[in-house]
């Protein structure tokens, strides 16, 4: 990475500059929640070598109507209630979630979990890669970037609209 650091760090020296909304930002758009940006402000800085641009990959590919915010403890973009309020647990409909470990990260792929076609394609065309998947139902580990295709991750992530989502969990649950 290069000598300046991807966020402004918690400290007297270097405070994370608010907007009129309240957010905080990282030099990105959209905006980021307070909440998501503490929890990423937090990591160590060889964990956020390996998380920042895994995050930055996903609110790229992120299709329109997500919320992002720290759910379940953890960075993830969800469908909100106000979108949809039908869900089991009365939470947000999760889709893709984001966790930093001390032995690996996780990029939570719900979108996979209640789709076995959209799952088996996924599968099948990270085997192409040639790359090792370390995955359970939904959760990607990797411990360093190279273990990750981005492009993939992304191509799923974008080509799973929120209705889609919404469709594919209500199949399940039926």
């Amino acid at each position: 990475m290069n000598d300046e650091p991807e966020i402004a760090r918690h400290t007297a020296a270097a405070p994370l500059a608010a907007s009129a909304d309240h957010q905080y930002h990282f030099r990105m758009e959209p905006t980021v929640p307070i909440e998501v940006t503490d929890y990423l402000s937090a990591l160590s800085d060889g964990t956020l070598e390996q998380v920042l641009p895994v995050f930055k990959a996903i609110q790229r590919a992120m299709p329109d109507g997500y919320e992002l915010g720290l759910h379940f403890g953890m960075p993830g973009w969800v469908v909100p209630l106000s979108t949809f309020p039908d869900t089991y647990n009365k939470k947000p409909l999760s889709f893709v979630s984001l966790a930093a470990g001390k032995r690996y990260n996780s990029i939570y792929l719900m979108g996979l979990y209640s789709d076995s076609r959209r799952d088996a394609e996924f599968r099948a065309a990270w085997a192409e890669t040639g790359l090792s998947l370390d995955m359970g139902k939904s959760c990607l580990r990797y411990q360093r970037l190279v273990q990750l295709d981005l492009d993939l991750i992304e191509l799923h992530i974008a080509s799973l609209s929120v209705r889609s989502l919404i469709e594919s969990y209500e199949s399940a649950k039926a």
